[in-house]
């Protein structure tokens, strides 16, 4: 079994990627993945990382690692595509549970949960690189470097939003109140947690950086240190509750980050647009609108106001969706596609509008 990408092809697309980023490609970022190009060359005994499994100690890092092979060997990366692991399959704001917090996925689905509900002046929040969680990641990853040489890049695991980490060891209700009337706890206990994210957002990297490039779960590569920034929590507060809370930390975020990418999730979230395109130093912007709501094409107006802040643009849903946005703004949104061989007419369109 081997991944069918060889390590040329993963520099000409770590080229494109940086040239995305740095507003020098001209052309839309187009990712298309052939998920049945390839037949099976055989099973393995691990199953395959996700968030059912990922607390499922009882395979090797390398059992886990040749079962990601098993399964990325059956892929054809088209366009601007490349192998990678989403380590996503930790769980959104897994950051939590490295700082104490518990890791449940008995749903199928990863939930954290803190150990004891405590009043926000007694919680504090600190990185711990011996956790269960981050030792198992780092040693996926370690066993991934030996194995893939390069030709597989591996994700960052999805640490999430500061104040949603937060959130998670507050509880989501008791701190929107905490804002109100503690807000003083709670910028101090956003620090704790910024301070924490930072130290484990620079161990990971330094156990990744043999692999020459760094991606996490928007799939966008990056030869500099890069994430995609977030806080869902923002869909619940006012504009000056995000300026106050959310904004500073997300502005430090921008200048400590090479290439930034923020998560704008949900119609709730619009009303911060602005303060978010204000950041200098933000690269691009993913607007998410939801489930049930209209395509990407009824949210032009949306995209534009993106663009013309001179930001660059993640276009989510289906191939038709990205083709209406691409041939009515004419700029070099980003979009990724997973379709099965029988889609060759879609995969097609896709690459052809690159």
């Amino acid at each position: 079994m081997s991944v069918h990408f060889t390590c040329g092809q993963m520099k000409k697309a770590l080229s494109a990627h940086d040239a995305w980023w740095n507003k020098q490609l001209h052309r839309p970022l187009t990712k298309v993945v052939i998920t049945d190009a390839y037949k099976s060359e055989g099973a393995c005994g691990a199953p395959l990382l996700s968030q059912a499994t990922c607390a499922d100690f009882s395979y090797s890092p390398q059992e886990i690692i040749d079962a990601l092979d098993a399964e990325l060997s059956k892929y054809e990366f088209l366009g601007d595509a490349f192998p990678m692991v989403n380590f996503d399959s930790f769980g959104p704001g897994v950051l939590a549970a490295m700082c104490g917090a518990r890791l449940d996925n008995s749903s199928g689905r990863v939930w954290f949960f803190p150990e004891k509900q405590e009043e926000i002046c007694d919680i504090h929040a600190l990185y711990d690189p011996d956790n269960k969680w981050s030792r198992r990641i780092k040693d996926i990853y370690r066993a991934g470097l030996e194995k893939w040489q390069g030709r597989v890049i591996m994700g960052f695991p999805d640490l999430g939003g500061v104040m949603d980490v937060a959130a998670t060891f507050r509880g989501s209700q008791a701190l929107l109140i905490d804002m109100i009337d503690e807000p003083y706890e709670v910028l101090r206990l956003i620090g704790e947690i910024e301070k924490a994210w930072y130290a484990a957002y620079e161990d990971f990297r330094m156990t990744l950086a043999p692999q020459g490039a760094y991606t996490h779960w928007s799939g966008l590569m990056s030869s500099k240190p890069s994430y995609i920034i977030q806080c869902d929590l923002s869909y619940m507060i006012s504009g000056d509750m995000f300026q106050r809370f959310v904004r500073g930390t997300l502005e430090r975020d921008t200048y400590r980050l090479d290439n930034t990418i923020y998560h704008l999730d949900g119609i709730g979230e619009l009303t911060h647009l602005d303060s978010v395109l204000s950041l200098e130093k933000l690269n691009a912007v993913q607007w998410q609108y939801g489930d049930g709501k209209p395509g990407a094409g009824h949210w032009l107006d949306i995209y534009r106001r993106i663009t013309d802040a001179g930001k660059q643009i993640w276009v989510v849903g289906y191939p038709k969706d990205y083709l209406d946005v691409i041939s009515a703004l004419h700029g070099t949104p980003y979009s990724a596609h997973t379709l099965s061989a029988k889609d060759e007419a879609a995969a097609r369109m896709l690459l052809e509008a690159r």
